[in-house]
């Protein structure tokens, strides 16, 4: 059995220093008159933090676990008994379509910014598209994380890297309360996901790459691609028993796959492609199959021109709008078309020698 490495993390703070960390939340001189209210409640983080309590709230995880025993954490049960509830919706053949759009920009009107971004604009013309096909859709704005309060998508903490089975499927990292990582949104977004029979993902380009609200969703979508299902399998965090289960033969179950998708990228100077590319990549690692050539744009809006009349470029380039009507409608027809059995994967019964 491999060696579990140890030494990188640094150690709990002190007293004094958590209550410094603790107080930063704090600055507001209105908070000067619940000071003593204040100080107890830091008494009760500071011992969920010193005893590291995770999940507080605990229930025995009962029948299909393979430790019914085990006290698993209610907020995560309650998300997987949702995607289990979702999966079942997702497969039912009298089941309208339903296609999640996401925008992937960080700008919206509610915060700095003071403008809705053109991403949004782009997904609000795929969305009109779908609609207008009788499609249900669901519109997943990740420029919420900037303007909504206490709204987190938290980091991947990259357990997959230590042992597939250790990652699981929905995330168990968050939340966790000892450290106050909480109000973590991917347990509803995975449920949407789950929920989608198509995909479209609408982003511009930050820096060479998809801007980070994006990026963070992606990262914690890892657990859908082989993601552990049972975390009493591994008694929650338990990197040896992860690593005795990997070594075993893991099937890197894929939760997504099969799901129709589309991109929509966009910028202003450069980086469309290997982002679209990238994107691309992604998704089809995780099993999901592409609209067709139509369903995959990257184009540019305002080329070298000024940020400042951006959305005056979006509004001369109809062809651009068109393209954009054309992604809904690859992806559309490729739900159709996956629904009443039409299409197929044609690799579907081969097997990868080395999954992963």
């Amino acid at each position: 059995m491999p060696t579990v490495r140890k030494g990188q993390a640094p150690a709990k703070l002190g007293r004094d220093q958590f209550h410094e960390v603790f107080s930063r939340n704090f600055l507001d001189p209105a908070y000067r008159a619940v000071a003593e209210q204040l100080k107890a409640v830091e008494d009760v983080a500071w011992d969920a933090y010193i005893h590291g309590r995770k999940a507080p709230v605990t229930v025995k995880a009962g029948p299909g676990y393979a430790d019914p025993d085990y006290d698993l954490s209610v907020e995560w049960k309650e998300a997987s008994d949702k995607l289990k509830a979702a999966e079942v919706r997702h497969r039912d053949p009298q089941g309208r379509p339903r296609v999640l759009v996401i925008c992937g920009a960080s700008r919206n009107d509610g915060t700095c910014p003071g403008e809705v971004s053109k991403t949004w604009r782009l997904a609000m013309l795929a969305c009109a598209e779908l609609e207008s096909a009788e499609v249900d859709v669901d519109l997943l704005d990740l420029s919420l994380l900037t303007s909504d309060y206490d709204r987190h998508i938290h980091p991947c903490k990259g357990c997959v890297s230590t042992a597939m089975p250790l990652c699981h499927w929905p995330c168990s990292c968050y939340p966790n309360h000892s450290l106050h990582q909480t109000n973590d949104w991917m347990n509803e977004i995975y449920e949407r996901w789950v929920l989608a029979h198509g995909v479209i993902i609408c982003t511009p380009v930050y820096w060479y790459q998809s801007p980070s609200p994006l990026k963070l969703m992606i990262d914690r979508l890892v657990c859908a691609d082989g993601g552990n299902p049972d975390p009493t399998s591994t008694h929650g965090k338990t990197p040896e028993e992860a690593k005795a289960l990997e070594l075993a033969g893991w099937p890197y179950p894929k939760h997504l796959a099969d799901r129709i998708y589309g991109l929509v990228v966009h910028g202003d100077v450069a980086g469309i492609e290997g982002t679209r590319r990238a994107l691309e990549d992604w998704l089809d690692w995780m099993g999901l199959i592409d609209g067709g050539t139509f369903a995959r744009l990257d184009r540019y809006i305002g080329y070298y021109e000024s940020y400042a009349e951006s959305h005056e470029a979006l509004d001369r380039d109809s062809a651009l709008q068109e393209e954009v009507r054309n992604v809904a409608r690859a992806v559309h027809s490729g739900v159709t078309a996956l629904r009443s059995g039409h299409l197929t994967r044609p690799d579907r019964p081969l097997r990868a020698p080395r999954p992963k």
